[in-house]
């Protein structure tokens, strides 16, 4: 067992006491060493005073059995003390052994059913105190997740380990924004090109090598932001794994975990993107054939159309599908291939709770990344003068230096602060989905080096 999350299969743990699953609760108050008692005498009543029988009884109308009411003149037992039942352990705050009441094992309502002799102070369903709190070690309870604790777990890992995830999201985006202002600033701002795409007299040589200059340099952006967003993805999915745990990580001790993955990572997405633009292609593909071969024109766009969304509805569907192979790929050290079946399988019979998580972090992402890159645009445009006119009007051509800093500069905050939040909730939605499904909160508990009483202790599911 390594120390992040997800790396051999769940299994069951023993229990703290070295009993064996399923066993009941402690020994009843005959297995209890105690002064010696009285030899047994013989006779025909089963209830006289025996080898477990003290001869010092209580004196009558003191005492009723564990489930009866209070008889006449007796008054009702006491309130458990604070920590009674599952919340307090051996000499707890109860006083007595398993946070029981002082004086013995016995509780208020036995650990196999109300009113029984033995037990921890309290039964599954009405004890004092309930089930026992999930450990939280890290940002998050070791517990099946609701909808909220997700994303409070990927916030969490931002604000506890700022100086590597900001260190990390922070290199990718003035890295990939880089790129950009110099594509927009010395190919988008170039006025013969420009004026060679927007003048139709153009030959065609010219608008070839126009489009040339054009491609190449979007092409070398796309490779620059597809690169770093793959390292980050890496690497902050390192960091969240550890953060489950409460175990920090430098970028250093990150990169050396996830270096290993990185070339499959490219494989996966690679694949991934191949097979989205081929279900698209296959949608387009009749319409385009019918128009091709010069069928009806009208008949052509209308299945053109129509295959394309319904290529559109079958790639998200395999989008939402496959969307934990990232962490997968990352987390279990597998294949490409196996990465995707596990994810298939971890997704199937939660898709619409997965594509309804992660819509609404990217929802989110965008609300705060907006709040941050308008107010630069803003004042990019009433620095530069012109800047924003020249923006909306010639589609990013011919805007300033300043203006592309400027607005650049509310970019990198932007994606700063959006893409270690977008990362996170894809981690712990993998964490979650597995702690449902295979019991992976055992295993993390055990790995966290806390106790595994409370662990997949039963209760209501968080809501999703």
């Amino acid at each position: 067992m390594t120390d992040t999350p997800g790396w051999a299969s769940p299994g069951s743990a023993p229990s703290p006491d070295g009993r064996e699953p399923g066993a009941s609760g402690p020994a009843g108050p005959a297995d209890r060493p105690g002064p010696a008692e009285p030899a047994a005498q013989p006779g025909p009543d089963p209830q006289a005073p025996g080898a477990k029988w003290s001869d010092r009884q209580p004196p009558p109308g003191q005492w009723s059995a564990p489930t009866g009411a209070p008889g006449p003149g007796q008054a009702p037992p006491p309130p458990p003390p604070p920590g009674a039942g599952w919340g307090g352990g051996p000499g707890g705050p109860g006083g007595g052994p398993y946070g029981g009441p002082p004086g013995g094992y016995g509780g208020y309502g036995g650990y196999a059913a109300p009113g029984g002799y033995g037990g921890y102070g309290g039964a599954w369903g009405g004890g004092w105190g309930g089930p026992p709190p999930a450990a939280k070690p890290g940002v998050i309870p070791l517990r099946p997740l609701g909808v909220g604790e997700i994303l409070d777990g990927a916030v969490s890992t931002m604000r506890t380990y700022w100086r590597t995830v900001l260190g990390i999201s922070l290199t990718v985006a003035v890295v990939t924004q880089l790129g950009l202002i110099l594509l927009q600033g010395f190919l988008l701002n170039d006025g013969e090109t420009a004026d060679v795409l927007g003048d139709p007299a153009s030959s065609g040589s010219e608008v070839l090598r126009a489009l040339g200059a054009l491609m190449a340099g979007t092409s070398v952006v796309v490779v620059i932001s597809v690169i770093g967003s793959i390292v980050a993805t890496a690497l902050l999915t390192t960091v969240t794994s550890r953060a489950v745990l409460g175990r920090p990580v430098s970028t250093g001790e990150a990169w050396r975990d996830a270096r290993p993955q990185v070339p499959k990572l490219f494989g996966l997405l690679l694949l991934l993107g191949v097979i989205s633009a081929g279900v698209m292609f296959g949608g387009a593909l009749p319409g385009i054939l019918v128009l091709v071969l010069g069928g009806n024109e009208g008949a052509g766009v209308a299945l053109l159309v129509l295959g394309m969304l319904a290529a559109l509805v079958v790639a998200i569907w395999l989008t939402v599908r496959f969307s934990l192979a990232s962490p997968a790929l990352m987390l279990e050290r597998q294949s490409i291939v196996k990465s995707m079946s596990r994810s298939a399988k971890l997704v199937r019979g939660s898709w619409w709770r997965v594509v309804g998580i992660q819509l609404l972090a990217g929802i989110i992402a965008n609300i705060v990344s907006s709040l941050v890159v308008i107010p630069f645009t803003l004042i990019a445009a009433a620095v530069s003068g012109d800047g924003m006119t020249s923006f909306f009007t010639t589609g990013s051509q011919n805007a300033g230096w300043t203006f592309l800093i400027i607005s650049g500069i509310g970019s990198v905050i932007g994606s700063t602060v959006t893409l270690p939040i977008n990362a996170g909730v894809t981690v712990l939605l993998y964490i979650d989905q597995r702690i449902r499904r295979e019991a992976l909160d055992i295993e993390l508990t055990r790995a966290a080096g806390v106790q595994e009483h409370g662990a997949g202790a039963p209760g209501p599911v968080p809501g999703s």
